[in-house]
C-alpha cells in the first residue's frame, strides 16, 4: 500500500516499490513520508503504531513544533528534530514571469544549500537499519520532507520521473490538509497559491539544479562508502 488513511494525516505515504537503475527496488515499510505526525490522536494511534515505527524525522522549524506539537512518545518511538535553515518564502520576491514550478525549484534548491547539515543528518539516520522503519515529516510533507525524500531516492539510484511522480502524490492531499489548516487558523487562507502546488516538474528542475551544482545527488550528500552502503542494504532489495 503506498498511501495510508489516518483521520488527522493527509499525506502519510510509503516511499517503498520504486525502481532503481540497477534493477533493484526500494524496500516497503522502511521509509515513509508524511505531513505534520503532531496531529496523531488515539483514533491515528492504532494505526500508525501497527506500521512499527522505530523513528521518527521532524524537519520543523522551532517555532512550529512549540506552536502545533511533536509526535506523541509512543514507546520505544525514537525522535530526531533536524531542522534544515532556510530562508522564509514571505521574502522570496513573487515573479510573475517565473512559472510555478521553477519558483518552487528555486527554493528547494536554496532549502538544499542553506540545510545541507540537517538534510545529510537526517539521510544518515534513515540509513541506519536499527532506526528502521522511518518517518520523515514536516508540516505538509511537502517541500522539506519532498527534498529529503528525493535526495535519499536518487541517491539509491531511483530516476527522477520517479521521484517527481511520487513528489506530485502530494498535490491529491492539499485539498483535505487545507481544509483542515484553515479550521485551525484562518490566517492559513492567506497563503500564495503557488506555495500549495506540487507539479512533477518542479522536483525534475531541482534534481537538475542540484547535480548540476555538486556533479551528483552523492557528491552532495558527501556520505562515506560505508553509510551509502548501509543506505543501499536497509532500503533496497531485488524484486521477487
Amino acid at each position: 500500500m503506498r498511501s495510508y488513511d489516518h483521520p488527522n494525516l493527509f499525506n502519510f505515504r510509503d516511499l517503498g516499490g520504486y525502481p532503481t537503475a540497477d534493477g533493484r527496488v526500494t524496500r516497503w515499510r522502511r521509509l515513509f513520508r508524511s505531513d505534520s505526525l503532531s496531529r496523531i490522536d488515539p483514533e491515528d494511534a492504532a494505526s500508525f503504531t501497527a506500521l512499527g515505527v522505530r523513528t521518527v524525522i521532524d524537519l520543523r522549524r522551532p517555532r512550529e513544533i512549540e506552536r502545533d506539537g511533536r509526535v506523541h512518545e509512543f514507546d520505544g518511538l525514537r525522535y530526531h528534530h533536524l531542522h534544515p535553515v532556510h530562508a522564509e518564502w514571505e521574502v522570496s520576491a513573487e515573479a510573475d514571469e517565473i512559472s510555478d514550478a521553477r519558483w518552487l525549484a528555486d527554493r528547494y534548491l536554496d532549502l538544499a544549500e542553506d540545510g545541507r547539515a540537517a538534510i545529510v543528518a537526517a539521510v544518515e539516520v534513515i540509513a541506519d537499519a536499527q532506526n528502521a522503519p522511518v518517518v520523515v515529516h514536516c508540516v505538509a510533507g511537502k517541500d522539506r520532507t519532498g527534498v529529503v525524500s528525493a535526495v535519499t531516492l536518487s541517491a539509491l539510484g531511483v530516476p527522477d520521473e520517479v521521484i517527481a511522480e511520487d513528489y506530485a502524490l502530494t498535490q491529491g492531499a492539499t485539498d483535505r490538509s487545507m481544509q483542515f489548516l484553515r479550521a485551525l487558523n484562518p490566517e492559513v487562507a492567506k497563503m500564495p497559491a503557488r506555495w500549495l502546488l506540487s507539479p512533477a516538474e518542479t522536483m525534475t528542475l531541482f534534481l537538475a539544479d542540484l547535480r548540476s551544482r555538486h556533479g551528483s545527488i552523492r557528491s552532495y550528500l558527501g556520505l562515506s562508502p560505508t553509510t551509502l552502503a548501509r543506505l543501499e542494504e536497509n532500503l533496497l532489495e531485488r524484486p521477487a
